[in-house]
């Protein structure tokens, strides 16, 4: 595999990607894991009501109702032969720990990122390159029942900034959920190095993260 989902969609554009970036972004060759680690500074919805779907959705490694500051970060990417992106990304809270993970690929030109353990969530995104940054925005979202797919209504969408900050090199991502009505719904943003590097176990986050996150009265991080 000699191209990543992103250079498949981004085409001649993806060399206008910050060279940190592009790192990111390319392919993970095959035995190899991208991965990063450093620190969210906010994780998570500041709306109580929806915290019986985030619960669920947190069984099915999507989203979470925790919510904090100071949120330890840590983003492993491989890829399959299939040319498929494979992401977990981990949030550590003060007393405990949440994955969001997804599955990314092009097909018939466009990126599509389904979402959680069983890709029950589909999302078709738009992609293109901002003063050297990545900008995703979704197009459609649908969920998938086996082979089914079934369109929603456009209630919701979703919003992903990638970039590099001058000054420190860190890479920093700003992901946005906004509903109808309600406006954002959920958002995650922080900052990370990021390597390519041999494949093993995953490496506990650091405890850098574990400091400031808001703790719930029944012990988990929440406000």
């Amino acid at each position: 595999m000699s191209a990543s989902v992103y250079e498949r969609v981004l085409g001649e554009r993806f060399a206008e990607l910050d060279p940190t970036l592009r790192r990111y972004c390319g392919v993970v060759p095959a035995g190899q894991v991208g991965r990063g680690e450093g620190v969210y500074a906010i994780a998570g919805s500041r709306w109580r009501m929806l915290r019986p779907i985030l619960r669920l959705l947190a069984a099915r490694d999507v989203l979470f109702p925790e919510r904090g500051t100071g949120v330890g970060l840590r983003v492993e990417n491989r890829y399959d032969a299939d040319g498929t992106l494979h992401a977990v990304r981990t949030f550590a809270f003060p007393h405990v720990e949440r994955r969001m993970v997804d599955a990314m690929r092009v097909e018939r030109g466009t990126l599509i990122d389904r979402l959680g353990a069983r890709g029950g969530l589909e999302v078709a995104l738009d992609a293109e390159v901002r003063d050297g940054g990545l900008a995703l925005t979704s197009r459609r979202i649908a969920w998938r029942v086996g082979a089914l797919r079934v369109p929603l209504p456009p209630i919701a969408g979703v919003r992903v900034t990638e970039r590099v900050d001058a000054a420190s090199g860190q890479q920093h991502v700003d992901v946005r959920v906004r509903a109808v009505v309600l406006g954002e719904v959920f958002r995650y943003t922080g900052a990370f190095d990021y390597r390519v590097e041999d494949d093993r176990a995953a490496t506990p986050v650091s405890g850098r993260g574990r400091r400031g996150g808001e703790a719930a009265g029944n012990g988990s991080a929440g406000t």
